[in-house]
């Protein structure tokens, strides 16, 4: 693209800039000279889409942001490299851009990337229960789960290895922390030990229910889906924690978002009903991208139904490997001396409507 700075074939572009994050037009301005030299400056325009603990984006744009040229800029929140493997970041962007399932990155800074902007509106909790958009996303979910890396070597499942790795940084950050929150912290969640225990049981059980793994975007909250009315579809964004996981852990982990994340109402989970006809889409759609009749029988649908069913109790547990749930908030809420702003933290993780995890995980939902 006209603008982007040049490296060898296969190399991402790293530019030695740190962006304020209180101020950041100057190292903004100092990113964009290099990425599009031909804009002014006076003539940039740019657009806060997020302020929070987890990332600060920008939209970058000369006359209109839905223009093609438009750039976007993360700055990484503070110390969310505990839990955020950035060069595994990059890789997936990587990976999902040359299938044509992600934007292109232009470049990365010392505090964040720069990436080509997405165009079309953020999914509201309205449109995420609409058959004409639920299908798209299911099906650009089965597009992703079907991308196969170009390697011999099989791939790694991070879901146990990542959880664990959460609940070691929560307990580290509760115990060397002195911050006010720390011990309301403590108070609201669930011991360590009982957080423990119930990963066990998870890993237990859900090894060994059949779910294959595959390429997921593990955070697919409706703030990370981009709707394009014109063009009839739907683009995922953010990486962070996109890696290889059990296919029923991404869908259960969405499933869990239609009940929202700041006021997390159990009550809006997707019925049976349109779980069903979000599953046949996304199926009909995976069995395509691999090369298998895209034909879907009711005895499929029902195995996958019972995989996610038991999935989604995984994110309403012991955290999730996505960050808008719990682990994250609390570690930093204890570290940044704030209180925990996302879903998950108080113990009322379990929808209303389902039995006791030891009792779903050994019947069928």
């Amino acid at each position: 693209m006209d603008g982007v700075s040049k490296c060898p074939r296969g190399q991402l572009l790293h530019l030695d800039v740190c962006v304020d994050e209180q101020k950041p037009r100057g190292g903004v301005l100092e990113l964009l000279g290099r990425l599009r030299p031909q804009w002014k400056p006076q003539d940039i325009k740019m657009k806060v889409f997020t302020e929070g603990i987890t990332n600060q984006l920008m939209g970058c744009f000369v006359g209109s942001l839905q223009e093609s040229g438009a750039v976007l800029v993360r700055v990484y929140g503070r110390m969310t490299e505990l839990y955020v493997d950035r060069e595994r970041e990059l890789e997936m962007f990587k990976i999902l851009h040359t299938h044509n399932c992600g934007p292109q990155i232009y470049c990365s800074f010392q505090n964040g990337i720069c990436y080509e902007f997405v165009r079309g509106t953020v999914l509201d909790d309205t449109l995420l229960t609409q058959p004409a958009i639920y299908r798209l996303i299911a099906t650009e979910m089965g597009k992703i789960h079907s991308i196969k890396l170009e390697s011999d070597n099989p791939v790694e499942n991070i879901l146990w290895k990542k959880m664990a790795q959460f609940l070691k940084l929560v307990q580290n950050a509760l115990s060397n922390t002195t911050a006010p929150h720390s011990s309301k912290l403590l108070q609201e969640i669930p011991s360590i030990e009982t957080l423990s225990d119930e990963m066990e049981t998870l890993k237990r059980h859900l090894s060994q229910i059949g779910s294959p793994t595959v390429l997921c975007h593990n955070d697919l909250l409706t703030k990370n889906i981009i709707y394009d009315n014109k063009e009839g579809k739907v683009r995922f964004i953010d990486y962070e924690y996109a890696d290889f996981n059990y296919q029923a852990f991404d869908i259960g982990n969405h499933f869990n978002e239609f009940a929202g994340t700041s006021d997390t109402d159990y009550s809006l989970y997707p019925r049976p009903e349109l779980q069903r006809d979000w599953l046949t889409a996304y199926l009909e759609s995976y069995k395509h991208s691999v090369g298998l009749e895209a034909t879907v029988t009711e005895p499929e649908v029902q195995k996958l139904y019972v995989q996610v069913c038991k999935f989604s109790l995984v994110p309403r547990s012991s955290g999730t490997v996505g960050g808008g749930g719990g682990c994250g908030a609390i570690i930093l809420a204890a570290l940044l001396d704030g209180p925990p702003t996302f879903y998950g933290v108080s113990g009322q993780s379990c929808r209303p409507d389902i039995p006791p995890l030891i009792l779903t995980l050994k019947g069928t939902p």
